[in-house]
């Protein structure tokens, strides 16, 4: 196996300790009084205020500890906004300094644009190699040129079911946010609604995607997001519980991205879809991606990766297909879930 480049404990730290400024910084934006709210098995938090005679409700995020936490501390973070930004800055600075990947600033003033309008608190996950290069900062590893990839694509899922729980929605309107950055629709098919954009001076693509769990993979409506999205099959399984993450863009800005050792399976089993046809390239970055955080997590979290693995392996007998198809070709990858103590044969 090849030796995995690591970032400096000192950088490490200096990433979360942006992820975290960034964090608390979503919720000292808060308007009004917070309010919980518990639907099913579930409790959401809301940020609520007045606009004249009417009471308006803005989705915070679902109840954690660590939500309730900086619940508590509301007043505080409030009071320290500035000097949280000027020193999220000077991270943004050493992290630049210690070799961390920064954004350009195509993608990195539109992720700006759309975590300023609500698209990751209100469940919007980026995947993709966008998502893939967040994860330098997430496990502390040095990325190379043939691990990324880049496409040009910015891909944002989300669960349609949540999106409709919420009863929230984007602001300003997602159509209005691609239009400042000179995005147009993509023409869709008869009778369903635009799911792509592309910028007219570039070769950048947006890209809203949902879970399928019907046979067919259509196109459903995501109302939080305010856009519709193309209904992909195992964008379930990518999609759980996903993680916050810092992007180096001015003084940092706070996305979603899937756990690392989802993204590393579900890669796997993508890279099958794509072995043939014009997809086939992206399915060899799909096995250099899924490689890499293999390994890596095999080291650093490997009862997560075992778990992630089992989980797929479980999911019938189209998903093993897949993924003993993908393993084939990657021995390293299948010796690294075999030492993670996955269930998988020789």
């Amino acid at each position: 196996m090849a030796t995995i480049q690591r970032h400096s404990p000192t950088g490490h730290a200096a990433y979360h300790d942006l992820l975290r400024s960034l964090r608390d910084d979503a919720i000292s934006d808060l308007r009004g009084t917070p309010t919980r709210v518990r639907r099913g098995a579930k409790i959401y938090w809301y940020d609520s205020f007045r606009v004249g005679s009417d009471v308006r409700k803005t989705y915070i995020g679902e109840e954690t500890p660590e939500l309730l936490q900086r619940l508590d501390r509301l007043a505080a973070l409030r009071e320290a906004r500035e000097a949280r930004r000027q020193h999220r800055t000077r991270l943004v600075r050493i992290l630049r300094a210690e070799g961390y990947l920064g954004m350009d600033a195509a993608t990195g003033s539109l992720l700006s644009a759309m975590a300023a309008a609500g698209v990751f608190r209100l469940g919007g996950t980026l995947i993709g190699t966008v998502a893939f290069r967040l994860y330098e900062g997430e496990l502390g590893i040095r990325l190379g040129f043939d691990q990324l990839g880049q496409t040009g694509d910015i891909d944002i899922a989300s669960f349609e079911r949540l999106s409709l729980a919420l009863e929230d929605t984007v602001s300003p309107p997602m159509q209005s946010i691609l239009g400042d950055f000179a995005f147009d629709p993509v023409p869709a098919l008869a009778r369903e609604g635009v799911w792509k954009w592309r910028q007219s001076h570039s070769d950048i693509l947006v890209e809203f995607l949902t879970p399928s769990f019907e046979a067919a993979e259509g196109t459903r409506p995501l109302p939080a997001l305010g856009t519709y999205a193309k209904a992909l099959h195992h964008l379930n399984y990518l999609l759980a519980e996903p993680i916050p993450a810092a992007g180096l863009y001015r003084s940092g800005v706070l996305v979603q991205i899937p756990r690392p050792e989802r993204f590393a399976i579900h890669k796997l089993i993508v890279a099958d879809r794509r072995r043939d046809g014009p997809d086939s390239l992206k399915a060899v970055k799909d096995r250099m991606q899924a490689a890499l955080l293999t390994q890596v997590l095999a080291e650093d979290r490997p009862d997560e990766l075992a778990e992630a693995f089992d989980l797929a392996w479980q999911s019938g007998p189209q998903w093993r297909a897949r993924l003993e198809a993908s393993l084939h070709k990657l021995p390293e990858a299948r010796a690294a879930l075999r030492a993670a103590g996955a269930g998988i044969a020789d």
